[in-house]
């Protein structure tokens, strides 16, 4: 039974209804009339509902998939303009007891280099991370009870928000670990986190189960619904995901619409990002070994139309995806990038050395910080560091509310240009300083309200003189 708003994981992801919906797309992958009323409801920025998406993805009308990343592109900019968001991940542990066999953090890998950072290398790192001017990062870290209890993390997060160095300091922590109970949601809320993210990996329970052969991590019901649970507990902002590659790829681009889908008719609040990663070597494990990869053409797709489905989200890619891919993702949709990523424990005080095998993942985008944001100047966009809304307590249904009606960008503009400011007087080089400043005087020379626009001017003044930390 497909119940949307229903507390089981398998009857608001009901297989049958996922089996009917590709049926139903597949069926009218062709109907001209469907077509053009689904892309006329997307184009009201009202979102789509899994079905409507399925059709589009199913199309093979070249004309449409023009039809809609033209689409995705106008929602983008509706919504949140040139700016894109800035973060890194940092990884606390490898340590895990889970038997995932698509990443090398699984248990029975006896070569993988086991590492947890005490607290004084977790403040190594996180100034490393000041230093190259990062204001927002994730936690990752296995899911090990006794290597990494949640009071373990707890600590993390409290070292982390306690380091300032220099004009440095990591705003906004979000987190990525293993599925808790309510009351452990309730402490990581009380501690300060962001965004709470957990990916799916894959809807299809058999395969879930297939793919998850022992550890926590096995109970699918448990960790398909974690999500309420985290909401449950206070957590106004959660990120979801699958790891395409490990599944078909339709199964569970509508799995993931039905999450947000079900999230939204539970709680008022779909996901606040969603992201798309997809799997790529690591130690230990092959990408030859899954057979459902996705090739960039239809990855692309994927992204335009989670875009134009979920059009008040957040989109995530991180550094799997190559500078081209990532370039491509941006015009689609991606608003939030990772840059200077190290996906080793310990791997942004110490540079990662070859031999080093404590990563989760190979990264194929390994510029630094600075060349990233001096790319995305380039390309007209504009690098955001900004946090303010989280500070400002703009989450869960207040930021949904802004966002839905655009007018989100009365914030972010302004924010996203003042946290540029600070990356370009404290870390930035000459070359990107100056592309950085031309772009910060043509964006406030465009900001419509000239209250704003005249507080931004002052509060940007006003750095130059040394102040910091200012927002809308």
């Amino acid at each position: 039974m497909y119940d949307v708003r229903s507390s089981k994981a398998e009857e608001f992801i009901n297989h049958e209804e996922i089996l009917d919906t590709l049926a139903y797309a597949k069926a009218n992958k062709e109907n001209r009339e469907l077509l053009d009323q689904i892309l006329a409801k997307a184009a009201t920025y009202k979102g789509l509902n899994h079905r409507e998406a399925a059709v589009l993805l199913e199309c093979p009308l070249p004309e449409y998939k023009e039809k809609l990343f033209a689409l995705a592109k106008e929602i983008k900019q509706k919504i949140y303009g040139d700016r894109i968001v800035l973060f890194a991940p940092l990884y606390l542990s490898n340590y895990c007891v889970n038997g995932c066999v698509y990443c090398p953090y699984h248990a029975k890998n006896r070569h993988i280099s086991r590492k947890k950072l005490t607290q004084e290398q977790v403040r190594e790192e996180v100034m490393a991370l000041e230093a190259m001017g990062h204001k927002r990062i994730v936690i990752e870290a296995g899911e090990d009870p006794i290597n990494n209890p949640l009071e373990y993390i707890l600590d993390c997060i409290k070292t982390i928000y306690s380091i300032k160095n220099k004009n440095g300091e990591i705003r906004r922590v979000n987190v990525n670990i293993a599925a808790c109970e309510v009351e452990d949601y309730k402490k990581l809320h009380e501690v300060g986190i962001g965004t709470y993210t957990l990916f799916q990996e894959t809807y299809n329970k058999e395969n879930y189960e297939m793919l998850h052969p022992h550890g926590p991590k096995s109970n699918y019901a448990y960790h398909t619904e974690a999500m309420d649970r985290a909401m449950q507990g206070g957590i106004d902002d959660v990120g979801i995901g699958v790891l395409y590659g490990l599944e078909h790829y339709r199964y569970d681009f509508v799995g993931l619409l039905m999450h947000a889908e079900h999230l939204e008719a539970v709680f008022g609040v779909g996901p606040h990002t969603i992201s798309v990663p997809r799997i790529c070597p690591a130690d230990d494990i092959d990408v030859d070994d899954f057979s459902n990869a996705v090739p960039d053409d239809i990855f692309e797709k994927i992204v335009a139309l989670i875009r134009v489905s979920t059009p008040y989200t957040g989109m995530i890619m991180s550094t799997r995806e190559s500078k081209r891919m990532r370039e491509r993702g941006l015009a689609l949709g991606i608003s939030q990038i990772s840059g200077g990523s190290r996906t080793s424990v310990g791997g942004y005080a110490e540079e990662e050395l070859p031999d080093d095998n404590s990563a989760q993942f190979d990264t194929s985008d390994r510029r630094s910080l600075d060349e990233i944001v001096e790319w995305l100047l380039g390309l007209g966009y504009v690098p955001s560091f900004c946090t303010a809304c989280y500070r400002a307590g703009r989450t869960g249904d207040r930021f949904m509310a802004l966002a839905k009606s655009g007018q989100i960008s009365n914030c972010c503009q302004p924010n996203a240009l003042m946290t540029l400011k600070e990356y370009l007087l404290d870390y930035a080089t000459d070359e990107t300083t100056e592309v950085g400043q031309r772009v910060i005087d043509k964006q406030l020379a465009s900001i419509k309200n000239e209250k704003v626009k005249e507080t931004a001017r002052n509060y940007i003044a006003q750095m130059e003189d040394g102040e910091r930390d200012f927002r809308f």
